[in-house]
């Protein structure tokens, strides 16, 4: 039996092992011996951070991402303290699905002003989007923040239908997590119009499926660099490994050595394409 960050209690399953490997695109060659290593080595009441970590150093030995893939959800929890890069990186996201995209918009709606994380535009197609960061795997957002964004949503789009800019326009309020909702928060953001966007919610169209789609792999992925060099180059705005494959001279200011530059570069390119 295995431990899981919820506190609950579950059969240790070899298929989502597997599953969770395969998603990394590691060789089969690399899940089949990381599952052997792993069933000999497990003990009763084991966590599953402790498989999730033992799984990556094995992965990590190699460099063509599939480390790199598997952490995506700790990566993703990296990119505080604050919920300011994840704002940038949902925004980027949105790029990649064809919107215009402004971050940080303070906008006045019927009754006050609003702080709104992330506003993407395509045609005449608003999405406000409220972004709700946690750096830890068991903190959901509740109903609570389902109802308190949509009244905010509500407050914005009733003054925006009634302004010239925006005539014919439609409106999306959204929410957007790195965790998860709860059960009741999905069933009221959904009936009441809300966009819900979280690590494993839609099935199939979720936060870790968008990544996976547009290779949108957030530099806190990266095996090759310290948490300061990541942190580093988050304050220089620089959230996604497509931006250093970009431009490779953002990489310089790090002061790497030539050989952990070619082996950061190499990664990066897997991530990327």
């Amino acid at each position: 039996m295995v431990k899981k960050a919820s506190g609950e209690v579950e059969a240790f399953s070899q298929q989502k092992l597997e599953a969770s490997l395969r998603k990394a695109s590691a060789t089969e060659e690399n899940i089949s011996h990381i599952v052997s290593n792993i069933k000999e080595w497990l003990y009763e009441g084991i966590t599953t951070q402790k498989i999730y970590t033992r799984a990556f150093q094995m992965l990590r030995k190699g460099s063509d991402g599939s480390a790199a893939r598997y952490k995506l959800k700790k990566a993703i929890m990296e990119l505080g303290p604050t919920g300011f890069p994840f704002e940038h990186f949902v925004g980027e996201l949105m790029k990649a699905e064809g919107y215009n995209v402004k971050t940080g918009q303070l906008i006045q709606g019927i009754c006050v002003q609003h702080e709104v994380d992330v506003v993407a535009s395509k045609n005449k197609l608003q999405c406000l989007m409220e972004c709700k960061y946690h750096n830890s795997p068991d903190k959901i957002s509740n109903v609570q923040v389902s109802l308190y964004i949509r009244s905010r949503m509500n407050d914005i789009i009733a003054r925006r239908k009634n302004e010239e800019d925006y005539a014919d326009f439609e409106f999306q309020g959204w929410v957007v997590t790195n965790t998860r909702f709860s059960s009741d928060a999905i069933d009221y953001g959904t009936c009441s119009g809300l966009k819900m966007l979280s690590w494993d919610y839609p099935q199939d169209n979720s936060l870790k499926d968008w990544v996976e789609k547009h290779h949108l792999f957030p530099v806190t992925s990266l095996t090759h660099l310290t948490f300061k060099q990541k942190q580093a180059l988050m304050e220089e705005g620089i959230v996604l490994c497509r931006q250093i494959h970009k431009n490779k001279l953002e990489i310089d200011k790090l002061r790497l050595t030539s050989s952990k530059r070619k082996k950061l570069l190499k990664e990066v390119e897997a991530l990327t394409y």
